[in-house]
């Protein structure tokens, strides 16, 4: 028995190795600027009637100004934007519309949270999922179609198709784990990736294998798992 429990003991660190060999990449904003951004390429176009997009987030700014965390842009306008308000509602913004999918959640945080949106355009069922946590389901931009042909950017709102951004709307901390899905991901599958379950890369965006683009001091860092 006793031999059975240094060979137990043994093997532990290796495993522990092995997992901590893991790397994924984190972009890191250090300061609020009009030019510090990373572009996403990704595998398919964006022609979206449904999505489960999610990410893990750590910022400071939370309650001093709007914050944009995603943006999604082609040359008619902002498709897909998530921004966190003023007031630090969430808020999901479809064709630059004016009118959103807010949800009054714990702010962000310099903790890291994990945070995905889902929608449907049949039914348009919404829903914001925090740490792994449902929010109630709020109907929004039933009948849509998030339409291809733009660019994916972290760290600025895409005020032009070119590319005007303003300092006071930048992103400012931390966002890695960047996975976007055609499709509505279950409650049980979004609380894995919540946990730090590994599963397949979203199939729009996939960020184990996706390509960065980063201009001026946003920094793209590796960092173990």
């Amino acid at each position: 028995m006793g031999f059975l429990c240094v060979l137990f003991l043994a093997a532990v660190p290796t495993a522990l190795a092995d997992t901590l060999s893991d790397t994924i990449k984190t972009l890191v904003f250090p300061s609020e600027t009009n030019s510090d951004y990373v572009e996403l390429t990704p595998l398919k176009p964006l022609n979206l009637r449904a999505f489960s997009l999610c990410m893990r987030v750590a910022t400071e700014l939370t309650g001093q100004r709007e914050i944009i965390l995603f943006a999604y842009r082609t040359p008619h306008a902002d498709e897909l934007n998530l921004w966190c308000e003023r007031d630090g509602r969430l808020s999901l913004y479809l064709s630059s519309s004016s009118e959103a999918a807010s949800f009054s959640v714990p702010q962000l945080g310099a903790l890291e949270t994990h945070l995905c949106f889902t929608w449907n355009s049949s039914t348009g069922a919404t829903a914001l999922f925090m740490n792994g946590k449902k929010s109630l389901t709020k109907i929004y931009k039933q009948g849509h179609t998030v339409r291809p042909d733009g660019k994916v950017v972290i760290g600025q709102d895409l005020d032009s198709y070119l590319g005007e951004y303003e300092a006071k709307q930048s992103f400012v901390g931390e966002i890695s784990d960047v996975n976007l899905w055609d499709s509505v991901l279950s409650d049980s599958t979004i609380k894995y990736l919540s946990s730090g379950i590994r599963i397949s890369g979203g199939n729009v965006l996939d960020w184990g294998s996706i390509e960065f683009k980063s201009s001026f001091g946003a920094k793209i860092l590796n960092r173990e798992l």
